[in-house]
């Protein structure tokens, strides 16, 4: 597993992605044994909070009065995982604009590199009033192509 970053740096993109692992527990599945479809979206939601850092999160809330919301969010189920897996959430940072980051993210089960969920969340960075703001220095993707 990759070290955190350090704080103030989202994401330094490269071609390895970040990774987070989660345990999947009884109470992630659902009458089925699978993983309920919903869970991803938390799932991603912590990976996407560990490549920023949650005292970055913090800070920029308490000291700019900015975070981040979902904009846009697209998953494909391919697979499901089912109570005892570790899943392997890799995600990668891009910059779409001054106020927008796209995570490519992908749930892969640990044990046998089995491709699970492929999603793209487009987070966008909002003020206090809930108005879109350029993303902080301090929260930009870093070495972008050509941004």
């Amino acid at each position: 597993m990759l070290s955190a970053p350090a704080a103030g740096i989202v994401f330094d993109v490269s071609d390895a992605p970040h990774l987070f692992e989660v345990q999947i527990y009884y109470e992630d599945t659902d009458f089925s044994g699978f993983v309920y479809h919903a869970n991803y979206l938390r799932y991603f939601e912590r990976a996407r909070e560990h490549v920023l850092g949650p005292e970055e999160l913090l800070r920029m809330w308490r000291d700019e009065g900015k975070g981040f919301a979902v904009y846009t969010a697209s998953l494909a189920f391919k697979s499901g995982a089912v109570f005892g897996d570790i899943v392997e959430i890799r995600s990668i940072a891009r910059l779409e604009s001054e106020y927008r980051v796209r995570f490519e993210q992908q749930a892969v089960r640990k044990v046998d590199g089995k491709l699970l969920v492929d999603a793209s969340i487009e987070m966008v960075c909002l003020d206090g009033a809930r108005r879109p703001v350029p993303i902080p220095d301090s929260a930009r993707p870093q070495r972008l192509n050509g941004a």
